[in-house]
């Protein structure tokens, strides 16, 4: 792996394309870049769920970072980037990582001291992915990121309209000659590699173009994410895999490509990797509902406390035991001391007298010397936070919850109700979290499963395409039907206490219950149609950009939730297995 003197060895040489990939473990599974999501504490996360083996062929990505922004304000990379310890707080006019990462590679009175993003112990491999349309920014915040990571990666797959009022992102996709100057330009300059993450184009060919685009600029790595710019928010749909394989099999044979897109479960990312013939997949929201997805799951019988599996082996990992991980790296790592001392997580048979105690007498006795010590162990309203991974706490934990949080609502606004980096309060979500589990394990054993037991999801599409669908006897499930969720929902569903992905409606179920509405364009071709005898759902399967939507573009962007500004998604209430707006992804 490429590594610095900054994280204490000698520079490498700088390798390109496979070679590189080779350098690094030839990585199979990948941690998306994730919009203020797949920061360090996530990625600690996710990395908790591998063995030392597996670990070896996992690749994080950080979360997109505004290049020019990180090259030109020290405050913006100091509450996005934590690469570097920050003084002791009595220096004088001294700021968090101001040495390499001040912006003066020449300033070497005090070498810094290795932290979080990047550390070459426990946050390798690593790549660092900005957005960018000027090349000469691109680079120099590209410089300042490279002594703690393996590689640059350039984001060009970005939907959102932010990024097409900012010119980057999928926007560029028009303008290859500038896509063209970005990379060939980290290529020429960076002293570790370059990498690129795209979507798909109308066609294959053009798609196919585009890739030889940006592998000739010096990409060594190319992520193909097999949506169009248009699929997106309640247009989202599916990927399209096809795609990626027509380059696997069009562009020579060292390239290195990764995809990305449709990875919901564990068992996806075998599926995707055969179906591609890529050398590594990538999983953005199916990691953000279930960290552990690229681990293997344990063995029927070896279950253990954090792990749920039923009579048919269907399970997952516990949303207690995710929660109480992703917390005790926040105190080993964020906060620089040991975990609390916790219970071990119920199972049947454990000792139930702790769940007569009511979280009601906890949060009395905190009242007394606990609650003073707030801002010494992460929060607390007084205290604006600023690190990225205390700041992402709550937005992982809607998606995490996010089943959980639909049945037992009274979580739900005690999340909602806590402050940025008031870990107290989130360590009083935990505990409301363990005994919701518990309770609902008791009641699972109690009524032999019955207490799980709900009516199935029933598709709620009205309109029919103009093609029939495949006969029933050519699909493997005879509930299949290309416009409904209702087959991946009853796929993935889980009791509520299970880690979980969260499935997106169809666009054409989002526009039979009125999320989205045909253009005026697509409305004439569709009465047209029908005096003809079809009914056609003309371009709302993101297939094309003809669709808009009623809302206009500002309706695609991330909506703050007033509070700590990073977007959290809410749930469908009427069919509480669906999300009702996009998720994050990078």
């Amino acid at each position: 792996m490429a590594s610095s003197e900054a994280n204490g060895g000698m520079a490498k040489p700088k390798l390109h394309g496979r070679a590189f990939y080779e350098s690094i473990g030839s990585p199979k599974f990948v941690v998306a870049p994730m919009v203020d999501q797949s920061e360090f504490a996530w990625r600690m996360l996710t990395r908790s769920f591998l063995t030392p083996a597996e670990n070896a062929k996992l690749l994080a990505y950080t979360p997109m970072f505004h290049a020019r922004l990180f090259e030109e304000t020290a405050k913006y990379r100091e509450s996005h980037f934590e690469a570097t310890r920050p003084p002791p707080t009595n220096t004088s006019r001294s700021t968090p990582n101001s040495s390499s990462m001040s912006g003066d590679p020449n300033q070497t009175s005090q070498q810094p001291t290795p932290f979080l993003d990047g550390n070459a112990q426990f946050d390798r491999p690593l790549f660092v992915q900005f957005c960018a349309n000027e090349p000469e920014h691109l680079l120099n915040a590209a410089k300042l990121a490279a002594p703690y990571c393996d590689a640059v990666d350039l984001n060009l797959g970005c939907p959102q309209g932010i990024a097409r009022r900012g010119h980057y992102g999928a926007f560029l996709q028009e303008d290859q000659e500038l896509v063209y100057k970005l990379i060939n330009t980290l290529h020429k300059n960076l002293p570790i590699p370059v990498t690129a993450k795209i979507r798909i184009l109308d066609t294959k060919e053009a798609t196919l173009a585009y890739a030889g685009t940006v592998l000739a600029a010096g990409a060594s790595i190319i992520t193909v994410h097999g949506r169009r710019r248009e699929q997106k928010g309640h247009l989202t749909g599916v990927a399209d895999w096809e795609y990626i394989q027509y380059l696997r099999q069009n562009l020579p044979k060292e390239t290195v490509i990764f995809a990305n897109g449709n990875i919901l479960q564990h068992g996806d990312l075998g599926s995707c990797l055969e179906a591609t013939g890529a050398d590594a997949v990538m999983s953005a929201e199916g990691n953000l509902s279930d960290p552990g997805i690229f681990g293997q799951p344990p063995p029927p019988g070896e279950e253990g406390r954090e792990y749920w599996r039923d009579e048919d082996s269907k399970g997952g990992y516990r949303v207690d035991a995710v929660f109480r991980r992703y917390m005790d790296i926040i105190h080993k790592y964020v906060l620089q001391h040991e975990p609390p001392m916790r219970r071990p997580l119920f199972v049947i048979g454990d000792d139930e007298s702790w769940l007569a105690k009511t979280p009601g007498d906890d949060a009395e006795q905190e009242e007394g010397p606990a609650r003073k010590k707030q801002k010494k162990n992460g929060g607390g309203r007084s205290e604006k936070c600023t690190s990225p991974n205390l700041l992402a706490i709550r937005p992982h934990l809607f998606h995490l919850l996010r089943h959980f949080i639909s049945r037992h609502t009274d979580v739900r606004d005690a999340l909602a109700r806590c402050h940025a980096g008031d870990v107290p309060a989130i360590e009083n979500v935990l505990d409301m979290v363990e005994r919701r589990v518990a309770e609902g394990l008791i009641e699972y054993e109690r009524t032999g499963g019955k207490s799980m037991e709900e009516p199935e999801p029933q598709p709620k599409t009205e309109i029919k395409p103009a093609v029939e669908p495949a006969k029933a006897e050519d699909a493997e499930d005879a509930d299949y039907d290309p416009e409904s969720s209702v087959a991946t929902v009853k796929k993935c569903k889980r009791p509520w206490w299970v880690a979980q992905p969260i499935v997106r409606p169809l666009p054409k179920e989002a526009l039979a219950k009125g999320s989205i509405s045909l253009s005026k364009k697509d409305k004439r071709q569709q009465e047209q149609a029908a005096k003809a005898g079809n009914v056609v759902m003309a371009n709302v399967d993101g297939k094309k950009p003809s669709e808009r939507g009623c809302n206009g573009v500002d309706d695609e962007l991330p909506k703050v939730d007033g509070t700590t500004s990073i977007k959290e998604p809410t749930m469908d209430t009427k069919r509480p297995t669906l999300a009702t707006d996009e998720l994050v992804c990078g």
